[in-house]
């Protein structure tokens, strides 16, 4: 059988797992894996592995038969549509898509093209279901009279900021429904809806949450199914560890129990493990040899009337600190896994439990919610009543341990304008124009405060009065150890523009948001009144311990180019604390989005553009190095995991994936991922960059400084 030539889009997070599925089915034979889509460059390819940015050139170039989307819920519906439109099946991570419309849309399109799409629910793929199914109708265990599903897993805080979008219900207008029920524990209703088979002709849904996030983190819902079956899902994200999800089926005479993440099937004293189907073979041995699919598009439109009803219930519940246990890391509401437990034996809602974080009285009558799909509504009417613009393709970082990354990154077209420059390091253009001291003052500029365990560590900006020519931004400063040491400078008098801690790139689209003069090839730096402004819009969420936030990048012309969603979040360490901070910087323009840097125009190792952190010029014995390297020269557009600045009273150790690092350090001590160091970056969809630096008092060691990446990493 020839091997079927597929490609992976988003192979950060968890399309690692997919990586590594691709290497065992390469060596079986049965495919040949030939490219991968991505945003950013990912190490370890196998030799031939054509990597790109633009999803339709690479499946052109590679001729892929498979296309795997592992890419952020609100990209399914755009990304989808393109392979498919380019020639390629698809193997499409679950949940198909963030609303029913674009459910649709996706299938509309696999139908006009007649290409296969299938679903990643891998519990599916599972011979424990049909086996299930057999023994339901084999008359083991009576009439069914319910299926109740329970899981409850523990997730950190920094699992609600790995992505702006984590934790959303939707972004800048966009869906995401980025819920418990929705995404992590889908697979509790997918696998619920399989056993029980038949419509859905009701839905009843309770939506909480114990973090301060906009989407659910502990929720549950019944179905009322055609046959008069109900199904029950009660499920969390607060935890004190991760307890298996299982499904109980209730019968007249007996009960099944199925722990889809085992495989597992208990029933009348005994346990079976049933193999499982992987669903990129199946979807290989439905193309070469017509076997059926497991999981096709079709056959999740009953999970996708579920999320629908999700979306569209009303904000989750907030759960008061007071029935929860509240740690550095987490919150964990006592109990819970017992809580979902009773739900799925006695078929209940969190509303019936006599919980005493859910209220007791409850909206009667029709359980489906309004604009909610309507059992047996055609495909093309609901179409038509919900039909949304294509979702903003960004990236998505990983579901791994604490402090977890980015998980399922996107697909976007970002390709090199210029060939690379000269990286030799340089000193960026300094401001000559004559200003005064007062010029550059904040004062009365609105703040907010971050804090740490009560110990407020720093003072956001967002009400800027500065001067046009700083390229006015929000910023962070003062930024201080657990100590008290401030560890940022504001407005120095060598780099008038550098603002503490800020998101500052030189060139976006023509326009200067570093500040300062622009480099102009063969000219050197000039004032060209290029000067854009980072406005703030409004914060998506606040709490003591950080922020997420919207801005609007305007051009010097006053038009709003790009809109950026950004999430600020202090963490505390071991006697330190650690800034996670991530941005997600969408493109309006209606074209590419060129990001230049001094050094794309000709001034060598003048990289500087992107999250940057300028350090008190005051502070002695300043030094840096990195796991391997150490001064400035070396270090100075290196690209290791992470790097190290350092004084005689405080240490920054910056943690990111993405960037070569800009650093200085004996004119003046500031260091930053350079966005675009050497060649111009195209941003056609969304950009996203995340760093985490740690602040710590004292001068750390490389050991220490290591340990401390190593904690925070992702």
């Amino acid at each position: 059988m020839k091997p079927v030539r597929v490609i992976l889009a988003g192979a950060h997070g968890h399309g690692w797992w997919h990586l590594k599925n691709l290497r065992r089915l390469s060596e079986a034979g049965l495919v040949e894996f030939v490219g991968v889509c991505d945003v950013r460059p990912v190490d370890g390819l196998p030799a031939g592995v054509e990597f790109s940015g633009d999803l339709v050139e690479l499946i052109g170039r590679t001729g892929a038969e498979v296309t795997i989307l592992c890419t952020p819920i609100q990209t399914h519906t755009g990304l989808a549509a393109r392979a498919l439109r380019a020639g390629s099946h698809v193997l499409l991570e679950k949940p198909p898509a963030a609303t029913f419309a674009d459910y649709e849309q996706i299938l509309a399109v696999a139908r006009e093209t007649g290409l296969a799409c299938q679903v990643g629910f891998q519990s599916l793929g599972s011979e424990a279901v049909p086996a299930i199914r057999k023994m339901i109708a084999d008359g083991l265990i009576g009439r069914v009279v319910g299926i109740g599903a329970a899981g409850a897993w523990e997730r950190p805080y920094s699992y609600f900021s790995r992505v702006p979008w984590a934790g959303k219900r939707e972004v800048d207008g966009v869906a995401v429904v980025d819920g418990v029920l929705a995404n992590p524990l889908a697979h509790a209703t997918a696998t619920a809806l399989a056993i029980a088979g038949g419509d859905i002709e009701g839905v009843e849904v309770e939506l909480y949450r114990a973090n301060t996030i906009e989407a659910d983190d502990t929720s549950c819902l019944r179905l009322r199914m055609d046959d008069g079956t109900t199904v029950t899902v009660a499920v969390s994200l607060c935890a004190d560890r991760r307890h298996e999800p299982y499904l109980i089926v209730h019968g007249e005479t007996g009960q099944i129990r199925l722990t889809y993440t085992e495989d597992r099937v208990e029933f009348g004293g005994t346990s079976t493990i049933y193999p499982r189907t992987d669903l990129l073979e199946n979807l290989v041995a439905h193309l070469r040899e017509g076997a059926d699919l497991l999981v096709p598009l079709e056959r999740t439109a009953g999970f996708m009337r579920v999320l629908e009803s999700v979306r569209l219930a009303p904000d989750p519940l907030p759960i008061a600190d007071r029935f929860q246990e509240i740690d550095e890391e987490r919150r964990v509401l006592p109990g819970i896994a017992e809580v979902t437990a009773a739900g799925a034996e006695r078929l209940a809602l969190y509303s019936e439990l006599g919980l005493p974080w859910a209220p007791a009285v409850r909206d009667a009558g029709n359980l489906t919610p309004a604009g909610a799909p309507a059992p047996g509504t055609p495909m093309s009417e609901t179409l038509a009543q919900d039909v949304r613009p294509e979702a903003t393709e960004q990236e998505v970082r990983p579901e791994t341990p604490a402090r977890d990354a980015r998980s399922k990154t996107p697909t976007q077209d970002v390709r090199p304008e210029t060939p690379a420059q000269d990286a030799r390091p340089e000193t960026p253009a300094q401001d000559a124009r004559p200003e005064t001291p007062g010029d550059f003052g904040d004062e009365g500029a609105e703040t907010v405060g971050v804090d740490v365990s009560g110990v407020r560590v720093a003072e956001y900006v967002i009400g800027t009065r500065l001067p046009r020519t700083s390229s006015p931004r929000p910023y962070l400063h003062p930024v201080r150890t657990l100590g008290g040491t401030v560890v940022t400078e504001f407005a120095p008098a060598d780099h008038v523009h550098h603002l503490g801690v800020s998101v500052a790139v030189s060139d976006v689209g023509g326009n200067n948001f570093w500040g300062g003069r622009t480099y102009v090839r063969d000219r050197g730096p000039s004032w060209l009144g290029d000067h854009g402004t980072q406005r703030h819009l409004g914060f998506s969420w606040r709490d003591s311990s950080g922020f997420g936030e919207s801005l609007a990048w305007e051009g010097a012309d006053g038009s709003e180019i790009a809109r950026e969603a950004r999430s600020v979040r202090a963490v505390e360490l071991d006697g330190c604390w650690a800034l996670d901070f991530s941005f997600t910087l969408t493109n309006l323009t209606g074209g590419p989005l060129p990001v230049r840097s001094s050094a794309t125009k000709g001034r060598a190792g003048a990289g500087y553009g992107g999250f940057f952190w300028r350090a008190p010029g005051s502070a002695a014995d300043r030094r840096v190095f990195t796991e391997d390297a150490d001064g400035e020269e070396a270090v100075h557009g290196s690209t290791s995991p992470w790097l190290a600045m350092a004084s005689a009273d405080w240490t920054l150790v910056f943690v990111q994936r993405d960037d070569p690092w800009f650093v200085r350090v004996v004119e003046y001590p500031g260091a930053g991922p350079a966005l675009a160091w050497e060649t111009p970056l195209l941003i056609e969809g969304a950009l996203v960059r995340r760093i985490v630096t740690v602040v710590a008092d004292g001068r750390l060691s490389r050991a220490d400084a290591a340990a401390l990446a190593s904690e925070v990493s992702w």
